[in-house]
């Protein structure tokens, strides 16, 4: 399977916002955006808001990358990803992807 790591360490490749995107499909932006709505409390996400490429990717962005903290951290340090970062074990920015996502941390050291 393609990898396409982000700042935090998702795999962005596996991103049904970014396959929806690249595909242009639009039933599965709104299976996307049906999804999200519930899951992250957003009433007001609609499927053409479904639009990104990867956030270290070129091309649109999901609205929400100009704000996550994560990135701009990344960004503002210099970095590539978090795995960039002597602090990222101990970072209270992305501890709560890597709680719940383990698979990210795994991610960003296969990158060095």
């Amino acid at each position: 399977m393609e990898k396409l790591i982000s700042c935090c360490g998702l795999n962005c490749a596996s991103c049904d916002a970014r396959i929806a995107t690249v595909k242009n499909d639009d039933e599965l932006r709104k299976a996307v955006a049906d999804k999200w709505r519930v899951a992250y409390n957003v009433p007001g996400l609609s499927y053409e808001m479904i639009n990104c490429t990867g956030c270290r990717e070129e091309g649109v962005k999901f609205s929400h990358c100009d704000e996550c903290e994560i990135r701009n951290c990344v960004k503002a340090k210099g970095f590539n990803t978090c795995g960039d970062c002597q602090e990222m074990q101990t970072c209270s920015i992305v501890a709560a992807v890597h709680k719940y996502v383990p698979e990210a941390i795994t991610n960003l050291q296969s990158l060095n």
